[in-house]
């Protein structure tokens, strides 16, 4: 096996959502409506804009891995001068390549752009199973997140 690493392209969209659907799936979403056309909408008009960033990881043309990275900007804070967050999602390995430092390196990468486009924070509402990934890489927990439904 050799893997090795790109950006996403708009011709690999349709097989990025359908791994991020199965990442939603694994993480125990519930799927009451067909995202697909929605996802394509927002990667699509974000990767124009270079507001969404995504690295793959391939073993030959096969996508094994996925990374995905909102640049979102709010009003700076002390925590945050700049104001640009880097929200990450879409962190996703399939299951026959876990284990291997494949998602460590896909973080590293989105992480370095989020600081190359001026970032002064990256965030991610992680998985159980991503909590360790996370933390071992630096982030910590913040237990002022809140979130209120529309």
């Amino acid at each position: 096996m050799s893997v090795s690493y790109r950006k996403i392209t708009t011709a690999d969209l349709d097989t990025f959502i359908e791994m991020r659907i199965n990442q939603l799936r694994e993480e125990g979403a519930n799927e009451d409506i067909d995202l697909r056309h929605a996802l394509k909408d927002y990667y699509t008009r974000h990767m124009a804009d270079g507001t969404f960033i995504s690295w793959l990881a391939l073993d030959n043309e096969k996508i094994i891995g996925t990374s995905g990275m909102s640049i979102v900007e709010k009003p700076p804070y002390f925590g945050c001068p700049s104001g640009k967050i880097g929200l990450l999602s879409s962190m996703f390995t399939d299951k026959a390549y876990r284990r291997q430092g494949i998602a460590k390196e896909l973080l590293t990468k989105v992480v370095n752009e989020a600081r190359e486009k001026g970032c002064g924070t990256v965030q991610i509402t992680a998985s159980d199973m991503g909590v360790l990934l996370y933390t071992n890489f630096g982030f910590t927990k913040n237990n002022n997140f809140m979130q209120y439904k529309l």
